[in-house]
């Protein structure tokens, strides 16, 4: 058995981060990572020279800190890149942000009057709950808006109504946007709206080149992170874990530590508990749900195709869910300046239609749509690759919460160990929200005492992680706290 001072399960943005901070206090941790790469859903992933993103990983923050780690890490070797994105629904292409002439050419003036109309009712008569997305979402822009422009492709990424999705979802993603401000927005040229970025930062070769980068720095430093390192389970002693049993080059290993951090999902990390937790624990583990991910990506032999970053496909008649152009991200990732590399981007659930087709079936399928969406014809598409991402978001269901709160007890329950990251909170984080998570960790192994559940309770996208907590006044140095 080998000791550490801290083992880390996970070498994504989360567990990456927490190592980097551990060497850079002189502790010497090791990182174990059931993939072939690091960075996790935020990793890159090659075929044949062209590098393509698992899901579109924009380097943007207001959290100070973070950005200060990025410029640390990766320096001068981030571009700046344009953000632009559009809707495509009923055949024509949306601004997002929301243009009002050009939603008034696309839609036309009856449609946009209704609109209008729908917003002014629920503005006069709101709903009175507020407990699912459908209600969220319609009581800040009016059921039509709400039809139009965010049902199909909600329902497309989650694979649920959004009438059985929490409201917490969306306060998450789009607090602080509503008709109004998107419309003041559109007429006068003004953004104070937290989702609506004009450009970002971006590694010149994707973001997996940000966490190769991690944990070199980690591994110069006498760090360890192991590959293909599966973590079979967790022994534990009263409140207390003890060692780490994982597989490694067809053998088990075990790693004993005094602190342990885990950006597995939770639901896992407590199903591999030895011996296991009471039944009501298990029970909520099980009983959390995740959604599936699956990206095509096409190799089309065509210079230019849209101008955009990615495109959100609303339209119903097709699957695909969002379409990635990599060239706009950055140039390099296309080693071919004369041909492009889209991101087809399927939203699906282990074991569904879309999850079991075979490989040649889902490049024949996202060929097919975008050749229907008019984007490409047949002939202009050479050849493909899928990638399968399980877990890559954690379900806002109706009963998620009840059971998060049992795990969450339970966890805090044991003394040496903190979860991080999306999937070892079950929050739907971004990578700069999942880095806090692993920094504070640290910060708590080091003495301090910060709840990690706290981060992204109640933040919009992008927005500034603060707390209200005097006793805790080291966060001012970490945390940025202008809302």
């Amino acid at each position: 058995m080998k000791h550490y001072p801290v083992a880390i399960v996970g070498a994504g943005p989360a567990g990456l981060t927490a190592a980097y901070e551990l060497v850079k206090q002189g502790i010497i941790p090791v990182v174990l990572e059931k993939g072939d790469k690091v960075g996790g859903i935020a990793r890159t992933e090659t075929y044949k020279g062209y590098r393509f993103d698992i899901g579109g990983h924009r380097f943007y923050t207001k959290v100070e800190a973070v950005q200060q780690l990025w410029q640390e890490v990766l320096g001068n070797e981030f571009i700046k890149v344009p953000r632009l994105s559009r809707i495509f629904y009923r055949g024509k292409f949306f601004n997002y942000p929301i243009s009002a002439f050009n939603t008034l050419f696309n839609l036309g003036i009856i449609e946009s009057a209704l609109i209008i109309l729908s917003y002014l009712k629920v503005r006069i008569w709101p709903l009175r709950e507020e407990k699912t997305f459908e209600q969220w979402v319609i009581n800040r822009f009016g059921e039509r808006l709400y039809k139009t422009f965010f049902k199909t492709y909600t329902e497309k990424v989650w694979g649920i109504p959004c009438s059985e999705i929490q409201a917490d979802w969306a306060a998450q993603r789009i607090k602080g946007l509503s008709l109004t401000t998107a419309i003041i927005n559109a007429l006068f040229g003004s953004n104070d709206t937290k989702t609506l970025i004009k450009e970002f930062d971006y590694p010149a070769l994707g973001p997996g080149m940000m966490w190769e980068k991690f944990a070199e720095a980690v591994e110069n430093k006498d760090g360890k992170v192991y590959l293909d390192t599966k973590v079979i389970s967790f022994e534990r002693e009263g409140n207390k874990i003890k060692s780490i049993t994982a597989e490694q080059n067809g053998e088990l290993v075990q790693y004993s530590a005094d602190n342990f951090i885990t950006s597995m999902p939770i639901s896992a990390l407590v199903a591999r508990l030895k011996p296991q937790p009471p039944e009501e624990v298990l029970h909520a583990a099980r009983s959390l749900k995740y959604r599936d991910f699956l990206i095509v990506s096409l190799i089309v032999n065509r210079k230019d195709l849209f101008p955009d970053n990615w495109i959100y496909i609303h339209s119903p008649e097709v699957k695909v869910g969002r379409i990635q152009n990599f060239k706009n991200w950055s140039a390099a990732l296309v080693p071919d300046a004369s041909k492009s590399c889209l991101g087809m981007e399927y939203f699906c659930s282990v074991g569904d239609e879309v999850w079991e087709m075979s490989d040649a079936q889902l490049i024949e399928l996202a060929t097919r749509e975008l050749v229907g969406l008019g984007l490409a014809t047949t002939a202009e598409v050479e050849d493909g690759v899928v990638i399968r991402q399980p877990k890559a978001y954690p379900v806002y269901d109706g009963e998620y919460r009840g059971h998060l709160q049992v795990l969450e007890g339970f966890v805090k329950g044991i003394e040496n160990l903190q979860t991080i990251g999306r999937n070892g909170m079950h929050r739907y984080n971004n990578q700069d929200h999942s880095m806090l998570t692993g920094m504070l960790a640290v910060r708590n192994i080091l003495g301090e005492k910060h709840d990690l559940w706290d981060v992204n309770t109640e933040r919009s996208y992008y927005e500034d992680f603060s707390v209200d907590r005097s006793k805790e006044k080291k966060d001012s140095d970490l945390i940025s706290q202008s809302i």
